[in-house]
């Protein structure tokens, strides 16, 4: 939530004026979730997270929710892809990488008629070869699983390489915040590129796992920060 929310609100800022942006996803996942799905149901996260957050109706991750239940129905909840193509306008492009073959059938069904352009590749490989986008303004999601601990300094050595490439793009990457203090790695390899930060800490964490949610920002704009907050207060009684 705190990184969808973010996402919403940063998206709502970059297509305040008229020209067109583009967006890119290096790890979209399947885009679409369904909230009573066993494997929702079982690890709980609904039911601490989405189910009892009081969303603001009217923040963009509150419009993007509402469209998303409209067109899917009442018990699903949207992927980053998913959130996105609620908030993007006909003149925005949006370009998703997805490698796991299972991940990428499903995204392909969820983003049917969307017009993104969806690819079957790795993520960074792929979009440091594309890079920069037209249009050139425009924001890159980096959201790995972290499942391999190499992850860590792989989606750092990315972000360094494409904030450099497409300067004109917001370079965000997503990272768990867990006991064993692992994103420290990630954030001593952004260092070069001087990002901003925006942790949250869960207000009930769960006994083992994750703890909170960070995100770090390249090539930050003015009034990012503003719209990083503004995502934070758009879901209340999660974080600290």
């Amino acid at each position: 939530m705190h990184k969808h929310a973010a996402l919403a609100a940063m998206l709502a800022w970059l297509t305040r004026k008229e020209r067109g942006i583009s967006y890119a996803e290096t790890h979209a996942g399947r885009g679409l979730y369904d909230l009573d799905a066993p494997e929702a149901v079982k690890t709980g996260e609904a039911r601490a997270g989405i189910e009892r957050a009081e969303v603001d109706p009217a923040s963009p991750y509150g419009q993007a929710l509402a469209m998303t239940r409209a067109e899917f129905g009442a018990r699903v909840y949207p992927g980053s892809p998913v959130l996105a193509w609620a908030l993007l306008r006909p003149q925005d492009r949006m370009t998703l990488m997805e490698l796991h073959p299972a991940e990428y059938a499903a995204l392909r069904e969820a983003m049917a008629g969307s017009g993104a352009a969806i690819h079957h590749r790795d993520g960074f490989e792929r979009l440091l070869a594309m890079a920069p986008l037209s249009p050139r303004r425009g924001l890159v999601l980096v959201d790995p699983s972290y499942e391999v601990k190499t992850e860590y300094a792989a989606a750092a050595a990315f972000v360094r390489r494409m904030a450099a490439r497409w300067p004109e793009a917001a370079v965000v990457v997503w990272y768990p915040v867990l006991p064993a203090g692992r994103h420290a790695e990630l954030l001593a390899g952004l260092a070069p590129v001087r990002p901003l930060i925006d942790e949250v800490a869960f207000r009930h964490p769960p006994e083992r796992g994750m703890t909170g949610s960070g995100l770090a920002v390249a090539n930050a704009w003015p009034g990012l920060r503003e719209a990083l907050e503004a995502g934070r207060a758009a879901s209340a009684g999660i974080f600290a």
